[in-house]
């Protein structure tokens, strides 16, 4: 029986691509790629020759049950997916279920993921802490919200620049205006910012300054004062 590598790749700086990880996409048998060019692009910079094939949301439920037919024939398959750990707000739970459920073992190599330094820059609680990874867009969403008001975690966002000041102002509405939060963006690459502050302050700030970027959004648990306490 073969063994499925849930393998990190960098989230902007390619340097951060460790050497264990380019063993194991050298060796495996095949490579399991949410975009095969973006993929493509990574591999060729580090010499690395190995069948490439998709494996993404929309094709995960009509593969996986194929890809864990080859594991358990013996194959090696390695999974990454276009930044970061697959997985984390990516494809890679499905076929990671499936596999540990036919008895292959699986095995996630330590690597990038963009909310750790996110979290940790913040300057936010981290000992305890909610990744909520990207809100729902519409159904749903302000449910969620409303139930997060009450959450007394660092709570962890993503989101796309496009979608960023609205969901800002939401955070705003639902949490309170001076709810300290930090907007991290390009977690390791040339043009790396992390803004703190009230998300009042933020909203004001990303109305004047448009946002760019991979951007991971990380705001203040709800600080529940003990009635006790005077």
């Amino acid at each position: 029986m073969g063994t499925l590598y849930i393998v990190p790749t960098p989230v902007g700086n390619m340097e951060d691509m460790t050497f264990r990880a380019v063993r194991i996409l050298k060796e495996a048998d095949l490579v399991l790629a949410e975009d095969t060019r973006t993929s493509g692009i990574l591999l060729k910079h580090f010499d690395i020759q190995n069948k490439l094939m998709s494996h993404h949301k929309f094709n995960e439920h009509g593969t996986s049950a194929g890809i864990v037919e080859r594991l358990k024939a013996g194959q090696n398959i390695a999974l990454i997916s276009d930044a970061g750990t697959p997985g984390i707000s990516d494809p890679g739970f499905l076929l990671t279920r499936e596999a540990a459920k036919a008895g292959v073992e699986v095995t996630c190599l330590p690597g990038p993921t963009a909310f750790v330094p996110a979290l940790v820059m913040s300057g936010l609680p981290c000992d305890r802490f909610s990744f909520e990874g990207f809100l729902p867009q519409k159904k749903g969403r302000q449910t969620r919200l409303k139930a997060l008001a009450e959450e007394q975690r660092t709570m962890v966002f993503y989101e796309s620049p496009y979608r960023l000041l609205k969901t800002l102002t939401q955070f705003a509405e639902f949490f309170g205006p001076d709810r300290q939060a930090c907007v991290c963006r390009e977690i390791s690459k040339i043009h790396e910012e992390a803004v703190r502050g009230s998300l009042a302050e933020l909203v004001e700030h990303f109305t004047a300054t448009e946002p760019r970027g991979e951007i991971v959004v990380m705001v203040a648990g709800n600080e529940i004062k003990n009635k006790n306490n005077k």
